[in-house]
């Protein structure tokens, strides 16, 4: 039987639909900020000034994309482990000991998207703007809080699957 007939493979499936788009996106932000920087680089180098605003952009570009980021490195169970200690349990309770650090760690991404959507909210309604180029910043922190969003389910989900995985 193939790992993809299995219900855990129809969820990894589901899982890297949506988080490794995501993930692309995030990669072509961080390019871009890395183009805005090094045209700054040549500009200022050239003597003719810089890119004004450049660290907005970047920090903009920077804060979207590690969250775009989280999520399919969740999927893809990409985060440290530390199993020093656990080594020596049966696969079973070191599965459920996995799942729940992902409960915590579903709590931990909720509580920074309900967080982030709040600052969104104030942002948007005080209209802050960046120092250089007046961006409007509640759009960014939005978005930051949606894709917070999606971690926490993702997480959920990975946590689901350790639950329900046979020993």
């Amino acid at each position: 039987m193939n790992d993809n007939d299995t219900p855990a493979g129809d969820q990894r499936a589901v899982l890297a639909g949506i988080t490794r788009p995501l993930a692309i996106l995030g990669g072509l932000m961080v390019m871009a900020a890395a183009f805005v920087v090094m045209v700054s680089v040549v500009i200022r180098g050239s003597g003719l000034g810089a890119i004004g605003g450049d660290f907005e952009i970047v920090q903009m570009a920077t804060a979207l994309s590690v969250f775009c980021f989280l999520p399919y490195c969740q999927a893809r169970r990409g985060n440290i482990v530390v199993d020093t200690f656990t080594n020596w349990l049966p696969q079973r309770a070191r599965d459920l000991l996995d799942a729940l650090w992902d409960i915590v760690y579903a709590v931990m991404a909720g509580i920074i998207s309900v967080q982030l959507l709040r600052g969104a909210m104030d942002t948007i309604k005080s209209n802050t703007v960046s120092m250089v180029l007046g961006l409007p910043t509640g759009w960014a922190i939005g978005v930051t809080a949606m894709l917070a969003g999606i971690l926490c389910l993702v997480t959920l989900a990975t946590a689901w699957t350790l639950i329900r995985r046979k020993p």
